[in-house]
């Protein structure tokens, strides 16, 4: 209440300033024109002027929106209208002269008159802003301030300085920018000059004794953030940065309180995608979704990004209960969106159906998978039932409820696949492949590799055990793996599912392969640390089903261009269909018989195109083949 009374105080005051400006101006100005010889020329016909600029300057102001300038943020926009304003004003008066009494003063006093307005309007406008900002970088009673260098001399290097110096509370002192750029060199930018190049950031950072390393260039390509974050790590400041341009966009924060510490994904030797624009998501509106693994790394944030479309509903299918309310909570207190959300598990053909008959969802994405290789390797049977069998009785379910699209989330384990988690991925494919070739449900699979950040992933754990001091483990100095960001392959999933061709597979443009090695010690510097010096980096050799490099395609596949430059697409050869549900029963089997030796060995033969037409390896003869993928 006091905050709006001081502000209503304010424009009264600003307002009887203006007053005094709009007749006041052009006294002075006729006074200048005459040499202030003789006083006010002609007052009878002066001092109507006067009364009505007066009276018509307010209601001008006020109709283009001048009262509702925030001195403290005002801009060029805002200068030019304050001008127009004022020479408007100078028209009016202009052609009163001329009609009033034409040649009885000089020509000059409208302009004098527009330039006097225009001067004292922009004037208290500008020391307005100078007396809110109180310029705190600079003040010297700062008690342990953050010296602070700025990387970026452009539109989000100034942003962020002038956050800092309207901050009541900064304890940040910005000693000067750094910027490659040649005629930006000793530039001044609100009193803060270029200081230099990149290359002069360590000797900055000692001749300035600098804190803190902000870096301002959210349009920086992941090449150029690694050059700068391998020359910030040879000083001993702390380098923060500022997110991409498409995360500011959907900020809501201030600026500064958007920096965030640099972490491997700012360090990706790749190009992100730009956020994929609302029509090519349109398939969604108004849809009924249901994202089986709703609660997974995956399935998560596909329901945070379908939200956004404005879905007719949402379903969160899973079997983790946790993560499945976390899921609908988060989705109630941020979107305008009532998810369901629905305990059950893909294996049970009977908790689909029911699912299925009650939201009839026309879209689906199945995400439920077990993902974690060795130990999968460890688990075979678990891991058929689960991505194999789950796969096809969700699948069936969806053409038995007249689900129109169905995409599949695969990996680039299932190409040539050496572990279990791998075959059971690549059998998934071959079902939806035959599936396709005989529903009228689109059927597509989408196909990529490693996300940072994903639940047991490789990031999360290899900061684990950086923070316990070591040593962090990598199986072998030349493994490689593809890595994107869990929003950007969520994405372009959606994108990818817009099809409706059916039995298409599509390919990530996951960039070139990253050595773990190398992320691993990207990861240790992050840390403030060094490789083999504070952090011992050993190697524990690989581990069973893990291949040295991931490929992303068969030989055989042709990859073909999409609208979307990061999406490939191939289509399949599908299986035959009723040698494909057979080869499923003999599998079925071999699971219930609790033969796990033989349903692997089973598996990766199928896998791997090993099995023929007509080949045969027979269960244990008291197992029964489960009713639901018995052959037609």
């Amino acid at each position: 209440m006091i905050a709006r009374t001081f502000s209503k105080k304010r424009s009264a005051l600003v307002m009887g300033l203006d007053l005094v400006f709009f007749g006041g101006s052009l006294i002075l100005a006729m006074l200048i024109a005459s040499d202030f010889r003789g006083g006010i020329p002609h007052p009878e016909l002066t001092w109507p002027a006067v009364f009505g600029l007066m009276l018509i300057g307010p209601a001008i102001c006020y109709a283009r929106g001048i009262y509702r300038i925030n001195a403290r943020y005002i801009g060029l926009y805002d200068f030019i209208n304050l001008l127009l304003s004022a020479g408007m004003l100078g028209l009016i008066y202009a052609v009163y002269q001329l009609g009033f009494f034409p040649g009885k003063l000089p020509l000059s006093v409208p302009f004098l008159y527009i330039f006097l307005l225009g001067t004292a309007l922009t004037g208290t406008r500008v020391s307005m802003r100078l007396a809110s900002w109180r310029q705190r970088p600079i003040n010297p009673a700062i008690e342990n301030p953050v010296r602070t260098l700025i990387v970026g001399a452009g539109d989000a290097g100034e942003m962020m300085l002038r956050e800092i110096m309207k901050s009541p509370a900064n304890k940040r002192v910005v000693k000067g920018f750094i910027d490659d750029d040649p005629e930006k060199r000793h530039l001044i930018l609100n009193g803060i000059r270029v200081q230099g190049s990149t290359e002069d950031i360590p000797h900055l950072v000692e001749a300035l004794d600098v804190d803190e390393i902000i870096i301002a260039v959210p349009t920086a390509t992941s090449e150029q953030m690694r050059r700068i974050a391998e020359t910030c790590r040879l000083t001993r400041a702390k380098v923060r940065t500022l997110p991409s341009v498409s995360k500011l966009l959907l900020g809501t924060q201030e600026l500064r309180d958007q920096l965030k510490d640099v972490d491997i994904e700012d360090l990706l030797a790749r190009e992100v995608s730009a956020p994929a624009p609302r029509s090519a998501l349109a398939y969604l509106e108004g849809e009924s979704v249901m994202i089986t693994g709703g609660g997974g790394s995956i399935g998560s944030e596909l329901a945070r990004q379908v939200a956004r479309v404005s879905p007719g509903h949402l379903v969160l299918f899973g079997k983790g209960e946790n993560s499945i309310y976390d899921m609908e909570q988060e989705l109630l207190m941020s979107t305008n969106l009532i998810p369901s959300a629905r305990i059950g598990d893909v294996r049970d053909r009977a908790t689909l159906r029911r699912a299925f008959e009650r939201y009839m969802p026309s879209v689906v994405f199945h995400a439920a998978a077990h993902k974690h290789v060795p130990l999968m390797e460890t688990a075979p049977i678990e891991a058929i039932l689960n991505n194999v069998f789950g796969t096809l009785r969700t699948a069936e379910t969806a053409i038995q409820y007249g689900v129109k699209r169905f995409v599949l989330i695969s990996t680039d384990k299932a190409v040539n696949p050496t572990s279990v988690m791998g075959a059971t991925k690549r059998v998934g494919e071959m079902i939806v492949s035959s599936l396709a070739a005989r529903s009228e449900t689109s059927f597509s699979v989408v196909r990529f590799g490693n996300v940072l950040g994903s639940r047991g992933s490789l990031v999360p754990v290899l900061e684990k055990q950086i923070a316990r001091g070591g040593p962090v483990r990598i199986t072998h100095p030349e493994m490689t793996r593809y890595f994107m960001t869990i929003p950007e392959a969520v994405q372009l999933i959606l994108q990818a599912g817009s099809t409706e061709k059916s039995g298409q597979l599509f390919i990530l443009d996951m960039g070139e392969p990253v050595r773990i090695l190398d992320i691993a010690k990207d990861l240790i510097r992050l840390h403030g640390l060094k490789p083999d010096v504070d952090i011992e980096i050993k190697f524990v050799g690989v581990r069973p089903g893990e291949k040295i490099h991931e490929e992303l395609v068969y030989s055989q596949e042709e990859l073909i261009p999409t609208e979307h430059p990061k999406i490939r697409s191939t289509q399949q050869s599908p299986p035959d269909w009723d040698w494909l549900r057979a080869e499923l029963a003999i599998l079925q089997q071999l699971c219930d018989a609790g033969d796990a030796e033989r349903a692997k060995q089973f598996l990766m033969e199928l896998a791997r195109g090993s099995r023929t037409l007509g080949a045969v390896m027979m269960p244990d003869p008291a197992a029964k083949p489960e009713e639901s993928i018995r052959p037609e």
